[in-house]
């Protein structure tokens, strides 16, 4: 009975085992996507939090093979149509009469304009800390960088394995949280 027990104990231990490794398997296939892929579109709802006050507000993004984001400002109507790019070390930002005019988070490192080109570098280069199942759904957790600065994401997937939420965070401390909505990769 002991012998038959300790054989059931190793199955079911091997067997979690094989279910981690396929949840590395599925951050792996959404990097492979994002990387393979001419562009992907999604729209953000970003809450920035700067302790004493949060920022909301929503972009579309459209991100080429290359990782470059471009954005539009679509909510609140205040700052609708404002646009802009962001690529590795640049961005750019267009309006006619009105300023996008943001603090910066995380110790002046980070725009909140910046938040989705964060989260997709992530998901395409960063380094995956841990994957599984909690309360939310799926969820991988990156580092977006090997420097001291570096940006900690929780990314939750949906079923279709799809990015729908992203937290950035500094030092512990959550600055950004991104609802992501029809999220196409193509």
């Amino acid at each position: 009975m002991r012998k038959i027990s300790c054989i059931l104990l190793l199955i079911l231990l091997l067997t979690g085992c094989q279910a981690d490794r396929s949840g590395f398997d599925r951050a792996m296939a959404l990097r492979t996507s994002l990387l393979t892929s001419e562009q992907c579109e999604f729209d953000a709802i970003i809450d920035a939090d700067f302790g004493d006050q949060t920022y909301c507000f929503t972009l579309h993004c459209r991100a080429d093979s290359q990782g470059d984001l471009e954005f539009q400002v679509t909510a609140p109507k205040t700052i609708a149509g404002i646009a802009g790019d962001i690529s590795q070390g640049t961005g750019n930002l267009t309006f006619d009469d009105t300023v996008l005019a943001f603090p910066l988070l995380g110790d002046g490192i980070l725009s909140p304009v910046s938040g989705p080109w964060i989260l997709l570098q992530a998901l395409r280069s960063g380094y995956v800390r841990s994957y599984g199942h909690d309360e939310m759904g799926y969820r991988v957790t990156v580092d977006d960088s090997y420097w001291e600065d570096a940006l900690m994401l929780d990314i939750w997937l949906d079923e279709e394995n799809k990015p729908v939420r992203g937290e950035i965070y500094q030092e512990n401390r959550r600055i950004m949280v991104l609802t992501l909505e029809n999220f196409q990769i193509g």
